[in-house]
This record gives C-alpha cells, sequence and structure tokens, in this order.
C-alpha cells in the first residue's frame, strides 16, 4: 500500500475502534499528511500508528491518541485553541484543520529548533491559522488568551494555574498529568468550579517548565 491507502486503512480501524467518531475529526486526519512531519527516514512509518521519535528527546503522537484528544475537546470551527508541546506541528494541523480558517491555533515550543522546523511546515503546507511560538507552555501565552480549549502534548505534575486562568468560562483543558502512572485529565470551567474527568491511562513525555516537571 501506498502512503495514501495507510492513512485511510489506520483511520477507517481508528473508527472501528471507536476512537474517533465526528466527521470534523476524520476529515482533518484524513486531510493532514503524517509524513511531511516525520523525519525523512521514519516517512514509511508515517501511518503506523504509534508515537515516532522526532529528535530532541521528543515524539509525534500516535494518530489514535491525537484523534481521541480532538474528540474528547469537541473542537468546533472558529475556537482559538492553546497547544502546549508543538514538536513536529502536526497535531497542531489536525486542530488547525477543525477551527478553520475563522480558527486559531497558538501552539507554544520550549525547543527552538523543533519550533523553527514545524513552523516551516505548517507554512509550507498553508496552516496559516497556526502561531508557533518558543516559551514555557506549562504557563501558557497571557497574551492571546482567553481560550476556548487548551491542550498539552506532554505531562505534567498537575493542571498548571496559569492554564486555568487562560481557560474562558465553558471552556475545556485537556492534559494527560503524572510522571511514571499517567492519566489523560479533562477539565471544564464553569465559573470558579474546575469539573474533572479521568480519561484513562496515557503515556507521554514530560512537560519541561516552572509549572510543569524541572528538566
Amino acid at each position: 500500500m501506498d502512503l495514501e491507502e495507510q492513512k485511510k486503512a489506520v483511520i477507517e480501524k481508528l473508527i472501528r475502534e471507536g476512537y474517533i467518531k465526528s466527521k470534523r475529526v476524520i476529515d482533518a486526519l484524513l486531510k493532514v499528511p503524517r509524513e511531511e512531519f516525520v523525519p525523512e527516514h521514519l516517512k514509511k512509518y508515517a501511518y503506523v500508528d504509534s508515537p515516532l521519535d522526532i529528535g530532541y528527546g521528543q515524539t509525534i503522537s500516535a494518530i489514535h491518541m491525537v484523534g481521541m484528544m480532538s474528540e474528547l475537546l469537541d473542537l468546533k470551527p472558529g475556537m482559538k485553541v492553546l497547544e502546549i508541546g508543538t514538536g513536529c506541528g502536526y497535531h497542531a494541523a489536525v486542530t488547525a484543520e477543525i477551527v478553520g480558517e475563522d480558527g486559531l491555533v497558538v501552539s507554544i515550543e520550549r525547543i527552538p529548533e523543533l519550533a523553527e522546523k514545524a513552523e516551516k511546515t505548517l507554512r509550507k503546507l498553508g496552516y496559516d491559522n497556526v502561531i508557533v511560538i518558543v516559551g514555557d507552555g506549562s504557563l501558557g501565552y497571557e497574551p492571546l488568551a482567553p481560550y476556548d480549549r487548551i491542550y498539552t502534548t506532554a505531562a505534567g505534575p498537575k493542571i498548571p494555574e496559569p492554564l486555568i486562568k487562560q481557560l474562558k468560562d465553558g471552556g475545556k483543558l485537556l492534559m494527560p498529568v503524572g510522571r511514571y502512572l499517567q492519566k489523560l485529565v479533562l477539565a471544564e470551567k464553569r465559573g470558579d468550579e474546575v469539573i474533572i474527568k479521568d480519561c484513562g491511562a496515557v503515556a507521554f513525555v514530560p512537560l519541561i517548565g516552572k509549572e510543569g516537571f524541572y528538566d
């Protein structure tokens, strides 16, 4: 099978297994070329549903995880989304497809080399609704707050307070929490209250930063 056939096959499998359901998420995963975001020597594995090494101790998330997180966040066109951990830019591209031209993805990456490479790939593919910023993602990005949705692609010891503050009332935040035993946590902000839901066990790289784990 060529890469396009492999992509369709893995997405059909994810639909059957219940990871993805909504047309918006399915269409986004079908449209974004994952092979453009992985290192050259790994392109043939682009549609293997597992994390792949992208250098600097970081990985591109498995396809099912990107799909599942997109579903849990209930992303919609026009939303402003904060992503913590750009990595190679693949997850940001999927989010950008869902929120569309009227939406915005603000993505924070602490490793300048990864941020630069991700931005080049995103621009090449026409994702002008993604802003990549080098910084400490555990602190969020106050200048463009508040956000409809926030998610992290790395696991912290707890949900950082700055991220809760930068979330709109009624907004949702999704992040892995824990170091060795991690769980995916969905937080919904309702006034002064934050409703927490445990979405199951996961395995992510650590969130490094002032409100994360120290390097």
